[in-house]
């Protein structure tokens, strides 16, 4: 254990010194996290990872923790990691249990959920942050280290819930150019959606730029720059998946028509400025899109990853979006400095 603690401090660190390397782009998240004194609950205490990220984050007044699992299991495993200054609860001994066992079995009775049910359910560590979160006990959580994506999502679509007026949620990945990269003027990307959704609508696929759009302002600091993404630019190829796009395309230009908002674009019509004054030449977005909605979840998930692992970008995500309050996953191939950067947007997005 010592020796795999020894390799694990190794792998943050070098996983710190290449977020630095990218510049003041999470530094910046980072400082309006700490301004913002939010209360973040992390929900699997038995991961090393999220252990030494609930650390990090204390000690770097990113936010408040609160981790989830057994307090004695968790400093037995993690005997180098300094706890303090973190509040650790175990959902099973909790004195809040029963109250969010009765709120859970309130908001889940009229789909079938038992009273004893609500009570074996609340003891989830996953299900406990939610209901920490419904109850205002925590400004966000984050999750999803050692679960799957539907283990992080399922008690949040329960309980949290859609934010008003919102139909789904979508999710987009922060993108950072770690080593500089001369088609990311801003020295990040959103790309979206790369974590939730497999399919979309047209209507759907339109909720979801302006989403992101929204995102992109509040997390980043960009001005949005968005190309809906395609196989094809401007009618180049006809398909009904081009079609869907199109259509997308038209629908989010008319909800938010101030929007800086093109498409179909090809990726490289969107990032490229000689291919864009080729293909698209009168696109105010083409060349220098700086959001990137993909048209599916199989593009956007393969594309964020040839990204992190063939282009030199730091992924930072996939963050949520579209919830009544926030509450994000993570990727099970995260770092633990991906941690405390999803912390911080969190944070933010609990604003």
């Amino acid at each position: 254990m010592a020796g795999f603690l020894k390799e694990l401090k190794k792998s943050v660190s070098g996983a710190v010194r290449k977020i630095n390397e990218s510049g003041t782009v999470i530094e910046t998240i980072k400082k309006k996290a700490q301004e913002r004194g939010k209360t973040i609950v992390l929900c699997e205490g038995e991961d090393s990872r999220v252990v030494e990220a609930a650390a990090m984050c204390v000690e770097e007044k990113v936010a408040k923790i609160v981790l989830l699992g057994n307090a004695e299991q968790i400093k037995k495993d993690n005997p180098d990691v300094d706890l303090s200054g973190i509040e650790i609860v175990d959902p099973a001994a909790s004195p809040k249990l029963e109250e969010y066992a009765a709120l859970l079995y309130e908001l889940r009775k009229n789909k079938g959920m038992t009273e004893e049910q609500a009570h074996v359910q609340a003891k989830d560590p996953t299900f406990f942050g939610a209901l920490m979160l419904k109850s205002g006990d925590v400004d966000g959580l984050v999750s999803g280290a050692c679960h799957s994506t539907a283990n992080t999502l399922r008690p949040g679509l329960q309980i949290i819930k859609t934010a008003p007026g919102v139909k789904s949620v979508s999710s987009f990945n922060l993108m950072v150019a770690t080593g500089g990269n001369k088609y990311c003027e801003d020295g990040m990307l959103i790309f979206a959606d790369c974590g939730l959704n497999p399919t979309y609508t047209p209507e759907g696929l339109a909720e979801c730029a302006i989403a992101t759009a929204k995102s992109a302002r509040e997390i980043a600091g960009l001005e949005p720059r968005i190309a809906m993404l395609s196989f094809s630019t401007m009618g180049s190829a006809k398909h009904d998946l081009v079609t869907n796009v199109q259509e997308a395309t038209r629908i989010a230009k008319e909800l938010a028509p101030d929007l800086k908002l093109d498409g179909e674009l090809q990726f490289d019509a969107a990032i490229v400025p000689e291919v864009a004054k080729l293909k698209a030449p009168m696109s105010e977005v083409a060349g220098h899109a700086n959001v990137l909605i993909f048209p599916d979840l199989q593009a956007g998930n393969i594309g964020y990853k040839i990204a992190e692992r063939l282009g030199g970008f730091r992924a930072i995500g996939p963050i949520c979006q579209g919830f009544a309050k926030p509450l994000n996953d993570l990727s099970r191939g995260c770092c633990s400095a991906d941690i405390v950067c999803a912390v911080a947007i969190t944070a933010l997005q609990a604003e």
